[in-house]
Parts: C-alpha cells; sequence; structure tokens
C-alpha cells in the first residue's frame, strides 16, 4: 500500500516519507478499511514533531481520523460490516499505523457507518475535532434551556460544540477574533460571538445574559480564560476544557470554584470512558443522517503531506486539514 511514515521526531518536510509498505491483514475483532480521507490534527502535528511526545515506534504511519470502505473483516466481526461507508477515529493512539495511507486494520469499535449524505471528507472531520465536541457539551447532562458559552467558536472542535449544543436546545455564546472566525461561529449557530481581542468577555457576557451568566462552557484554553470563566460562570456551572495553551500550569482558585460550586472536566478525548465515546458516535450518526450538519474542510493531497501538517501548525487554516487518499 502507499502510506506516508516517519522513523524519527522532527519538522515534516524532514522527518515524512511517501512510499510502500506491506498491506495490514486484519485480526480478530478488527476491520480492513480503504482510507479514501484521512483527517489531520493538532496533535497529529505534535506526535510527529516530538512535542510532548517520544517516538511511539520504530516506524509510525501518522494521523487518528479518516473515512473510507471496509474491504475485509477479521474473525468475530459481523459480516454486514464488509461493503460499508464508514468514519474513523484512534486510528494511531496506542498503535503505531494510522490513516495516512491507503489501508488501515481497526478494531471494529473505533468504527462508525458513514452515512451517505456525507463525504468521505467530512467523514474524516467526525474523530478528534466532533467527539471532542459531543463529549465537551454532554459532560454537562441537562443541555436543553440552558446558556453554553464556547470559547474559540471559530476552530475546528468549537465549531463543531456550537452546532451540537444548539441541536441539543442549548442557547450558544461564542467568542472568537478573526472575521471569518466570528461568521463561521454565527452560521454554525451561535446567538452571539464575542470578539475576544476588542471586547472584555465577562463584561459583554454578563450584558448579554442580564447578569445572569452561563451554565456551562467549553473551554479551549482553560488556563488563559480561567478568571473571565469564573467571573461568568452562574452557581453550579460546569466548564468542560480540552486545551489549555495560554497557561499549561495555572494556579487553581480552589475557594473560588469551590462557592460556586464549579464542576471541571478535563477532556482527553482518547481517555474517555468507552461507552462514553460509544454514545457520542451513535449520536453523531443520527445527526448526519437528520442533514444540517456543517463541515469545514481544507483539503490537500497525500502527495503534499508535507504542506498539510504545515498547515495545521502555521494556525491560519480555516476548518479541519484533510488529506485525500489518491
Amino acid at each position: 500500500m502507499k502510506a506516508v511514515w516517519y522513523s524519527k521526531t522532527g519538522p515534516a518536510a524532514e522527518v515524512l516519507t511517501i512510499g510502500q509498505l506491506p498491506d495490514p491483514v486484519p485480526q480478530a475483532g478488527e476491520v480492513l478499511i480503504r482510507v479514501r480521507a484521512s483527517g489531520l490534527n493538532p496533535a497529529d502535528c505534535n506526535r510527529r514533531a516530538g512535542r510532548g511526545y517520544a517516538m511511539e515506534a520504530p516506524l509510525v504511519i501518522p494521523q487518528s481520523d479518516g473515512a473510507g470502505i471496509v474491504v475485509e473483516i477479521g474473525s468475530g466481526v459481523d459480516a454486514s460490516w464488509k461493503g460499508r461507508r464508514v468514519w474513523l477515529y484512534n486510528g494511531q493512539r496506542g498503535r503505531a499505523f494510522g490513516t495516512a495511507a491507503e489501508l488501515i486494520a481497526l478494531d471494529v469499535g473505533l468504527v462508525a457507518e458513514l452515512p451517505a449524505n456525507t463525504s468521505f471528507a467530512q467523514g474524516a472531520c467526525l474523530g478528534i475535532p466532533c467527539m471532542t465536541a459531543w463529549c465537551a457539551v454532554h459532560s454537562m447532562t441537562a443541555i436543553e434551556g440552558r446558556t453554553v458559552l464556547v470559547t474559540g467558536g471559530g476552530g475546528a472542535v468549537g465549531n463543531y460544540a456550537i452546532q451540537l449544543a444548539r441541536r441539543a436546545g442549548a442557547r450558544v455564546l461564542a467568542t472568537a477574533s478573526r472575521p471569518e472566525s466570528i461568521a463561521d461561529a454565527y452560521q454554525a449557530g451561535a446567538s452571539e460571538v464575542i470578539d475576544y481581542r476588542r471586547e472584555i468577555v465577562a463584561d459583554r457576557i454578563q450584558d448579554i445574559t442580564g447578569g445572569a451568566g452561563v451554565d456551562h462552557i467549553v473551554e479551549v484554553d482553560f488556563g488563559g480564560n480561567l478568571a473571565a470563566s469564573l467571573a461568568v460562570l452562574k452557581n453550579n456551572g460546569s466548564i468542560a476544557a480540552y486545551a489549555s495553551r495560554g497557561n499549561e500550569q495555572p494556579p487553581l482558585p480552589f475557594y473560588s470554584l469551590m462557592r460556586k460550586n464549579i464542576t471541571l472536566r478535563a477532556i482527553y478525548f482518547s481517555a474517555l470512558p468507552p461507552e462514553f465515546r460509544r454514545r457520542a458516535q451513535e449520536d453523531i450518526v443520527r445527526w448526519l443522517e437528520d442533514g444540517g450538519a456543517q463541515h469545514r474542510i481544507v483539503a490537500y493531497p497525500l502527495s503534499q503531506i508535507v504542506a498539510a501538517h504545515d498547515a495545521v501548525e502555521a494556525g491560519t487554516k480555516r476548518g479541519t486539514v484533510v488529506v485525500e487518499i489518491e
């Protein structure tokens, strides 16, 4: 099979190789998927670059998300899977061989059906970005009728979080900065979008909510936004944080959190309970089948894998970078 791999960490142009590798064979409980599109996320680039991760194997095929067609099944897998269009996640988590290849063998539990109204490129966005968003939104059990703040509403996770919170019946506020990000957040369903570079977020939220504040925050920068979060959260509110780049080691103001009875959940998607992740898969499929889901995609062919990695690391992309397998 054609594949991309690296044997040492470093800059994409220096370590990524495109060539031929042996075809994988599905083992018991696995399906073999012909990959048509591979999702590329910041965590994949961090692994390849060695930022916070050591080499996980002598040879690594990067990227965890993807979509394609099941072409073979391993023992113990229902025969009905063969021939299905599917999307997948965790392709390169706890294992060396990810989705930047023509074929991947993967546990069938990490695979879900891809509805006919959803393209392979769109399906490749559903792993880390969409499932993280779903889990962050639904870490608060009662969403309908509540007010949810999504920080970083122009990002891949944030944009899905806005859509999913609206679908669950919440009023959604968001923060963003670039004009195109603000426009994307509104299009996703935010009722108000706050430009955090030009406005004081906490003051603006208090104005919007008449001083009531918000019930739940889907948080892209826990440490950087903590002071504002405490100012706007209602008593018994909650934060689901999936990143903290602004301050990776923030001091925790315990008594400020305690006095509001705030629930904090740090979201590391791959470590979430399997049953929670299965619920996310099933509900995302229903959402796709219902129609109306919005996906923002920046596509590259496999031959331009280095440019794709560079685009993610530049931080200026608009949407999820997807590598299409020729």
